[in-house]
This record gives structure tokens, C-alpha cells and sequence, in this order.
């Protein structure tokens, strides 16, 4: 079940959103959501207090972005142990909830080997539920490290391909705070030019048909204090044509063994306009994306959603006249497509940046050099 709160807004929020966090009142542990489905007309969080609550906000996208899906996750295996629920239905409900995502999968499947092994060890299902619980914050706070990380190596990346700093950067989506239990994937690579006083602008594709750029990318850049522009997707064309974009930077939902990158879709249109104008299309995203066991692009399964998404309008604080829940922009009755993410091919991809260090050209061998870990050797020097 969940429970909507409202919070007061303003400017007193730290940059660094609490876009999830456990609690334990006396009625009993809960996972709290800042629901960014209603972000930036307001700050309101959602309190799920099973994981049935959590797959809802999942699918509606209240909680979002391949890092934070898996941490969240991994807290909703938690939620069912300690509420004394069956964990391993809620961890396939979990599981399935979005599945192109594979960081919501391992989050799930983390937690879960952390509640069995201790169930096996010694019994007690609430020494299970705190081995879950315990899993879960250990998650959290390695992802919080590999946003710093991965902010620091690309960063480095940005000042060795464009040389004099100035950055301008186009992103797509939302990879901030809001998707991370740190400051993000590829957002944080920005934030940290802007921080180095080497950010020019940051150019935010609006990101149709559900706009997290124009409500969560540009919210993020406001609070940090980034000097950013938003533009509709359509425009990015004319925006290279003109010569005022050095570098294309997004996150990424699932990274296959090939180097294929699947994404918000709109991400694939940007890597073939970066490879035309000679720009850089860098992914940013932490190790746990890349799942080695998806082969290649073809073999990602992209997530097809709601036709209502695309002849409607999702607007907060607006008055509702769709069976969608939106204000209606197409006929009655139109046909829609709409695919949540595209996948770009990795020769599009100029470099893949994760926590361990950054990967260019994109190759089978590199990534999978890469998630072997520092036993392996460093990974493959830019070039």
C-alpha cells in the first residue's frame, strides 16, 4: 500500500535529492519516494509500505532511472521480509516490473541471495529480513560512490577530448540525483564541469512524450545552479547544425555484452546526428548496466508502454479530460507507438564511462575486461 505526503518547496533542499530512503516508524518499515511524476509543480513523496506499492511506482514511473530502479529494488525485497510477506514473489514482481532496466533485476536478485543465504544459515526469517535490509543500504551507498566516481572520469574524459574547458553539452532523459543514490551518471559528469567552472551550457532535450528533461533534468540544473537551456527533441538537429554542441552525454538502462546501449528513447537520433557533426557521444553508467549476458542489441527486450502517453499531454496541476489522465493532443482513438527506450549500435558510441574508468572504442573485449574489476588490469585507455 502507499501513502502520499506532501512537502513544502523551496530553496532549502540540498542539491543531492533524496530521491529514496527506509524508514522505520512504530507501524512499521516503509520505503519513501519522492514521486517524480509530480515534479516540478510539487515535492511530494510516496510511502510504500509493500512491495505491490513499490511495482506501481515503478510502472508509473514515480521512481525511476536505471541505478535508483536497482536500489529501490533491493529495498522492496527488504519491505516484503521485514513485513513478513513471500519474498520470492514479491522478487519477481519486483523483477518484471520494467524490464529493460537490468539494474532493477540485479538489485532484486542482490537482496534476495542476501535474505536466502541467511534464512538457510540459521533459520529465522527476520535474520533474513535484516541480511536484505543490510544488502540493500550496502547497494545504496556503493552506487553514492560510483556517481562520484564516475563523475571524476568523465570529467577527465570531457578536458581530454575538448581541451580548454567551456563544455557544451546536450543530455537526454534525466540522470541526475534523481535516478542515483549519489548525484547521477552522466548529469554528474556535467555537474562536475560546472563545478570546475568548465561547464558553458548544458543543452536538455526536453524528452517527449513524458518530459523528464523539461521537468526533472532542468529542475536539477536550476537547484545546482547550471547555466542550461531546454529545447524540444526536434530541435537538436538544428542545434548541431549550428555548432553549438562539443559533446552528446546520457546514462544508460542497459548496456549489452556487444557495447549496444539501450536508452531513453531519442538516444539513438542524437548518436547518429554526434557521429555526423563530429561530436562526442559518450554513455555514462555505472557497471551494473552492463549485463554480459545480453549478446548484442537485437537480443535487449525494449519496453513498449501506453498509447496514452503520446496523444496526451501529462502535465501536473492540470485539469484532467483523457482516459489517460492527461489533457488530449490527438483524435479520439489514435494509435500510438511507444517504445520507452532505443538501442545505438556501440560504433556510435565514442566511449562507455562506469565507476572503473572509461572504455573507447567500445568493444566486446573492453567491457567485458572492464566488468571483470581491477583483478583484470586497468581497463583500455581512451584513444
Amino acid at each position: 500500500m502507499a501513502d502520499q505526503q506532501a512537502r513544502t518547496s523551496g530553496d532549502k533542499r540540498p542539491t543531492e535529492i533524496p530521491a529514496i530512503r527506509w524508514e522505520e516508524p512504530p507501524e512499521g518499515p516503509v520505503l519513501v519516494l519522492l514521486d517524480q511524476t509530480r515534479l516540478p509543480a510539487e515535492e511530494v513523496e510516496l510511502v510504500c509500505t509493500d512491495a505491490a506499492a513499490l511495482v506501481e511506482a515503478i510502472r508509473s514511473l514515480a521512481v525511476r532511472g536505471a541505478p535508483l530502479l536497482g536500489i529501490a529494488g533491493a529495498y522492496g525485497v527488504a519491505l516484503a521480509a521485514a513485513r513478513g510477506f513471500d519474498v520470492a514473489e514479491a522478487a519477481r514482481a519486483l523483477e518484471g516490473a520494467r524490464p529493460t532496466a537490468v539494474n532493477l533485476a540485479v538489485g532484486v536478485r542482490r537482496a534476495e541471495a542476501a535474505y536466502q543465504a541467511a534464512l538457510a544459515r540459521t533459520g529465522d526469517p527476520t535474520a533474513g529480513a535484516v541480511a536484505a535490509l543490510d544488502a540493500a543500504r550496502v547497494l545504496h551507498r556503493e552506487d553514492a560512490e560510483a556517481s562520484a566516481r564516475m563523475a571524476a572520469h568523465g570529467l577527465a574524459l570531457l578536458d581530454e577530448l575538448l581541451p580548454g574547458g567551456g563544455h557544451r553539452i546536450l543530455t537526454h532523459c534525466n540522470t541526475g540525483a534523481l535516478v542515483s543514490g549519489g548525484e547521477g551518471t552522466a548529469f554528474a559528469v556535467a555537474l562536475s564541469a560546472h563545478r570546475a567552472g568548465r561547464l558553458r551550457r548544458l543543452w536538455v532535450d526536453e524528452t517527449r512524450p513524458l518530459l523528464q528533461g523539461a521537468r526533472l533534468t532542468a529542475y536539477e540544473a536550476a537547484r545546482s545552479g547550471m547555466a542550461y537551456s531546454l529545447l524540444t527533441d526536434n530541435a537538436a538537429g538544428s542545434l548541431f547544425a549550428a555548432g553549438e554542441v562539443d559533446a552528446v552525454l546520457i546514462g544508460a538502462d542497459r548496456i549489452a555484452a556487444d557495447g549496444s546501449v539501450a536508452n531513453k528513447v531519442g538516444s539513438y537520433p542524437l548518436a547518429v546526428l554526434a557521429r555526423y557533426h563530429h561530436v562526442p557521444f559518450i554513455v555514462v553508467a555505472p557497471v551494473t548496466t552492463v549485463d554480459l549476458d545480453t549478446p548484442d542489441g537485437a537480443s535487449i527486450e525494449v519496453e513498449q508502454r501506453a498509447g496514452f502517453e503520446v496523444t496526451e499531454v501529462m502535465a501536473p496541476q492540470v485539469p484532467v479530460t483523457g482516459p489517460g489522465g492527461g489533457v488530449p493532443v490527438a483524435p479520439l482513438g489514435t494509435q500510438a507507438y511507444n517504445p520507452a527506450f532505443d538501442v545505438t549500435p556501440p560504433e556510435l558510441v565514442t566511449a562507455i564511462v562506469t565507476e572503473e574508468g572509461a572504455v573507447s572504442p567500445v568493444t566486446p573485449e573492453a567491457l567485458a575486461q572492464m566488468c571483470a574489476g581491477p583483478a583484470a588490469g586497468a581497463p583500455p585507455a581512451v584513444g
